[in-house]
């Protein structure tokens, strides 16, 4: 490969036979010159529709410059995103993980199509990231990711906000704890302008990730969004892609199972969010890796938290770029042994490497040192059992409530919770279930910051459970329990559970039980009939005909 630059786009540029191709491509403004050199694409995930991805197409230009520049051709595609945010509590949420999928194909089959020689995907949103390193890993061809970057942090009454105090602030209206005029004023201050979700949610988190794993530059990825750095990092990821081909380095040259335990080790130090297990499973197995849900328990059990973040904690993911960036959460986990310093990133430098060059700012307090932590373990665990017999996680950054005993309040999909919460009929020691909304059940396994967020905004927080086969925000805090499997919609033991049942969570045992005997478990579901699908035709259907469980990272496939 590096000594044939044009290792696959010379099947459609070059030859008598290839005139016809030529000719198409010089009616859009390519030359013979240009034809000439490799052809890289820039999958962009550009769409104008959320803050998130909003700036992405003029991002697109400074990486294809950097091509330009280091020799290459680019030719820019575009693919789609679902904002989480805007559809949160809607039918639309149902679109986001499905989202995840459609983002990979389209992504490999323009890279198939087109025969790029190399690729770079931009992304913004939540899916679009694990999104475009399934592609990408999917391809194998040359090829990085770079993040948007983070949003600037809201103000309101003199404090720093992000869209999860939105979605609290809902529950606190609802309650009487909040005014309208106060709500109205946080909305119109929380989304100050370009940029993905402030926390440590989905989004920083997968960025958090890509980093980590190898897949994106270390230190380029933290650069909030409006920052004119930025610009120069895409330039340099222009020319990174040209340098990975020249080295005929691909993904599966760098990605091992320690650098996926590597990025665990990055979700659960910083308190990150409960999708990465979803994410990371999906990727691993595009990888070939062995990884199960169970490894996020064993790596959250030996890794402390050390950064200071939302949603738990004080600080937003542009004040880790101030601190020092990714590379700086890197440096404090490899100086405590905690991650593997010797796995590549697409630098060609090692991750010891990448962190030697970590410029600390003097006094910084959002990332501390191993041996300082806030939380002595990760912000992940796995709990079992039967009622989750194949798992369900936990988020438990900054969670003080590790027990719990009460009656399940039983809800057959997101609607109904979240009308009885606001309505205030959901008591101190209650344990909101919301099932059916699950990767098959939903389909699309919605979020349920709505409902989450309400209650913790009604002052619910620390007296409610709430399990779920559906999934969370990264937004999310408190005693929430999501991805619960099997799902209600594949017979899972939550389609068993009816109100008044009790529910009990012991997050030190890694237990989530319900108190029924195994006999009328057995019993209820014998008599239980699976529902008839929620869609019959189009995405929807399609994708919960191919869809796996939430323990599998609810990938399509073929069986």
């Amino acid at each position: 490969m590096a000594n044939n630059l044009k290792h696959r786009s010379h099947i459609i540029t070059e030859g008598r036979d290839r005139a016809g191709a030529r000719s198409m491509f010089k009616a859009i403004g390519f030359t013979d010159a240009d034809l000439a050199k490799p052809l890289v694409g820039i999958a962009n995930t550009w769409i104008e529709t959320m803050p998130c991805n909003f700036h992405l197409r003029q991002l697109a230009e400074k990486v294809k410059a950097g091509v330009r520049a280091a020799g290459g051709t680019p030719m820019e595609l575009n693919t789609i995103a679902i904002s989480d945010g805007e559809t949160m509590g809607t039918e639309g949420m149902k679109a986001s993980l499905i989202s995840r999928e459609v983002v990979a194909d389209s992504i490999e089959l323009v890279g198939r199509g087109q025969m790029f020689d190399a690729m770079i995907a931009l992304v913004g949103c939540d899916k679009t990231i694990p999104g475009g390193a399934m592609a990408l890993i999917r391809l194998n061809i040359p090829s990085l990711l770079l993040y948007g970057g983070p949003i600037a942090a809201g103000r309101f009454q003199n404090r720093d906000v992000t869209i999860g105090d939105v979605y609290e602030a809902i529950g606190a209206n609802a309650a009487g704890l909040m005014t309208d005029a106060e709500l109205k004023d946080l909305e119109d201050h929380a989304c100050p302008g370009a940029g993905a979700c402030g926390g440590q949610f989905t989004a920083n988190t997968m960025s958090t990730v890509m980093e980590f794993i190898g897949l994106s530059p270390m230190g380029m990825n933290s650069i909030p969004a409006i920052d004119p750095k930025k610009d120069e990092a895409a330039y340099q990821c222009g020319q990174l892609v040209m340098d990975l081909l020249k080295r005929g380095q691909t993904p599966l040259n760098f990605l091992t199972r320690n650098s996926f335990e590597n990025a665990i080790a990055s979700v659960v130090a910083t308190g990150g969010s409960t999708n990465a297990v979803l994410h990371l499973l999906a990727m691993a197995r595009e990888a070939g890796i062995s990884l199960a849900i169970e490894d996020f328990d064993v790596i959250s059990s030996r890794t402390p938290i050390i950064a200071d973040l939302k949603p738990a904690g004080r600080y937003m993911a542009v004040d880790v770029h101030r601190a020092g960036g990714i590379p700086l959460i890197a440096k404090k986990l490899l100086d405590a042994g905690l991650i593997d310093g010797s796995q590549k990133t697409v630098s060609g430098k090692t991750i010891a490497e990448e962190t030697a060059r970590v410029k600390e700012t003097p006094g910084q307090v959002v990332v501390r040192p191993a041996s300082d932590p806030i939380r002595k373990t990760g912000g992940l665990v796995i709990l079992k059992g039967n009622l989750a017999p194949e798992g369900c996680v936990l988020k438990v950054a900054g969670l003080e409530h590790l027990k719990h005993r009460g009656p399940a309040r039983v809800f057959d999909c997101e609607e109904d919770a979240m009308r009885a919460t606001t309505s205030g009929s959901i008591k101190a020691g209650d344990v909101v279930v919301i099932r059916y909304e699950g990767p098959r059940g939903g389909p699309g396994m919605r979020e349920m910051l709505d409902v989450t967020g309400a209650l913790v905004g009604a002052g619910l927080g620390d007296s409610v459970a709430l399990l779920t086969d559906g999934r969370f925000s990264g937004a999310t805090h408190g005693l929430m329990v999501g991805h619960v499997a099997p799902e209600a919609a594949r017979g899972g033991p939550i389609a068993a559970l009816r109100n008044g049942d009790t529910v009990v969570f012991d997050v030190e045992k890694r237990k989530l039980e319900m108190e029924v005997p195994d006999a009328e478990i057995k019993s209820r579901m014998a008599a239980w009939k699976a529902p008839e699908p929620r869609y019959k035709r189009g995405v929807f259907a399609k994708y919960a005909a191919l869809v796996s469980s939430a323990s599998e990272g609810a990938v399509t496939f073929v069986k």
